[in-house]
């Protein structure tokens, strides 16, 4: 029996001295673990629809919706269009202007709202609108880079690359600087963050590179 009660207390001591280092341990706390992706190869079809401006080629396991409202607002021509990743809740939004046509513009009131005004598509705006919408992410990007795009097509443009929680990571404007002018913007269906989307972000930024290399302007488009 005594032997019995020693041994006992041996086994007490010896996991009270194991308690006690653990809680003297520093923390190290565990790294956090997204869902394993697992893309598909990428395959291509050409968008090239009658009357339309431009065509381009996007992957097959997207799909091209003509857009009816671009963020509650009616687009300004029927040649806006919406490359939806159903797959990934991602969707690339395209909004065509033409230069020198008309459009309603948001104009800021001295009593700080705003109100809908007609006015011109000038080239210098529109580009000034590109870099002011991108640079509105100013507040959680952790940066901001901007390249220019000049493809074997003659397609001109920029395209931006923005790091960090912002709502679109990945943007871009193409012109021919004298007719048309097209802004390409990729969202996703869920709340930003950098860590968890940049997997799918990274591989849909091939996706939009591989869009604008393709990109041609249509002469036989009504605009």
């Amino acid at each position: 029996m005594h032997r019995r009660l020693s041994s006992i207390r041996i086994a007490i001591a010896f996991i009270t001295f194991v308690a006690l280092a653990s809680c003297n341990s520093p923390y190290v706390p565990k790294k956090k673990g997204y869902f394993h992706i697992d893309f598909p190869e990428r395959e291509y079809t050409r968008f090239s629809r009658e009357g339309f401006p431009y065509s381009f080629e996007y992957p097959v396991y997207a799909q091209v919706v003509q857009d009816s409202t671009y963020f509650d607002s009616t687009p300004e021509n029927p040649y806006w269009v919406n490359i939806d990743f159903p797959r990934y809740h991602a969707r690339i939004f395209l909004s065509y202007k033409i230069i020198g046509g008309k459009a309603v513009y948001k104009v800021k009131a001295p009593d700080g709202s705003y109100r809908d005004s007609i006015g011109t598509n000038y080239f210098d705006r529109m580009v000034n609108d590109a870099f002011n919408l991108t640079n509105k992410n100013d507040i959680v990007a952790s940066s901001i880079r901007d390249s220019l795009i000049r493809t074997a097509n003659g397609i001109h443009g920029v395209y931006f690359k923005v790091g960090g929680n912002a709502a679109t990571g990945r943007q871009f404007f193409l012109s021919d600087t004298n007719r048309h002018f097209i802004r390409g913007a990729l969202y996703f269906d869920a709340t930003p963050n950098a860590d968890s989307l940049r997997p799918v972000q990274d591989f849909l930024q091939e996706d939009i590179l591989h869009l604008i290399n393709s990109f041609r302007w249509e002469p036989s488009g009504r605009p």
